[in-house]
């Protein structure tokens, strides 16, 4: 299961945080990020309620994907992160090491874009 919270911007969005582990297939390992293949990641993701936002992760892949609690509510620094970023969808290692810096949800994903396995042509 993921640990994680929300926080409700005074817009009437919301800043899901939640701490998965990496997919392991067709995941590149990112060099430097401490971030190998079930290492555990936190991902930040922007949106209009906190269903949507489950459901923008679903869609990339991350299916068992649940929000329980607000245990691990996203601090100042992830929120001002993820509103700054155009896609509103970030990672980076869970247990930060040093100044890593926040990636773009396709550097956690790989070339394929979906964290399962390849989907069969049509």
């Amino acid at each position: 299961m993921a640990g994680g919270g929300f926080c409700r911007l005074p817009n009437g969005t919301v800043v899901v945080a939640l701490t998965l582990t990496r997919p392991t297939e067709g995941a590149p390992s990112c060099v430097g990020t401490g971030a190998g293949p079930g290492a555990p990641v936190r991902v930040l993701v922007h949106a209009v309620n906190r269903a949507r936002a489950l459901t923008r992760l679903r869609n990339l892949g991350l299916r068992a994907v649940y929000l329980r609690g607000n245990a691990q509510p996203p601090t100042p620094d992830e929120i001002t992160a993820v509103l700054h970023h155009p896609d509103g969808l970030l990672w980076r290692a869970a247990p930060q090491s040093g100044q890593e810096l926040w990636h773009p949800i396709r550097a956690l994903l790989g070339p394929a874009g979906h964290a399962g396995p390849a989907r069969p042509a049509a």
